[in-house]
């Protein structure tokens, strides 16, 4: 190996980190490093949010604001998704506590295999919600709904399959 350089390989990738990164100083990755974004017909756009189902909405809102000193929203019930939701602001994004509403809700489910709670899932926004399912369809991504829902901020929502998602459920909502 050179003097210059150190070889690392990682899963699918095998590149030479420059001397100076062992330094500390300047560091930058040559452009066939990173991975070019394919052209979509529509952009992914910020994280939105990361909701985490709580067992105890009323003590987990507490512990955001009165623990943390976080802003946090009135408890809102959204009947069609069969959650009561929660947000908590956070300057750059929120988490949303969910927990359920209703017998048939969702996140019941989630909570008799999670008993403490915990991450549900991640929403990302999109600039065209609309193409964005047909794009996904066609690439195999598989959608939970036939067609997006209105979401807890008013605007519609779809979620992808955690299984086609590395293992999470990915909200996107339209921007």
């Amino acid at each position: 190996m050179a003097a210059s350089s150190w070889a690392v390989k990682s899963g699918l990738f095998a590149f030479r980190l420059p001397t100076r990164l062992r330094t500390g100083r300047a560091f930058s990755l040559s452009s066939s490093v990173l991975q070019k974004t394919p052209c979509l017909l529509w952009k992914l756009g910020r994280l939105n949010h990361v909701a985490i189902s709580v067992p105890d909405l009323e003590k987990a809102a507490s512990f955001y604001k009165d623990v943390l000193g976080a802003q946090i929203s009135d408890p809102v019930p959204l009947p069609d998704h069969g959650v009561y939701t929660v947000f908590v602001e956070l300057g750059n994004t929120k988490l949303e506590l969910l927990h359920p509403l209703g017998e048939k809700s969702p996140i019941s489910g989630f909570l008799q295999k999670n008993k403490a709670g915990g991450m549900h899932h991640i929403c990302i926004e999109v600039d065209n919600i609309t193409d964005a399912v047909a794009e996904l369809r066609e690439k195999k991504i598989r959608i939970l709904s036939e067609e997006p829902q209105i979401g807890a901020h008013g605007k519609p929502v779809v979620f992808l399959h955690p299984k086609d998602c590395d293992g999470v459920l990915v909200e996107l909502e339209q921007a």
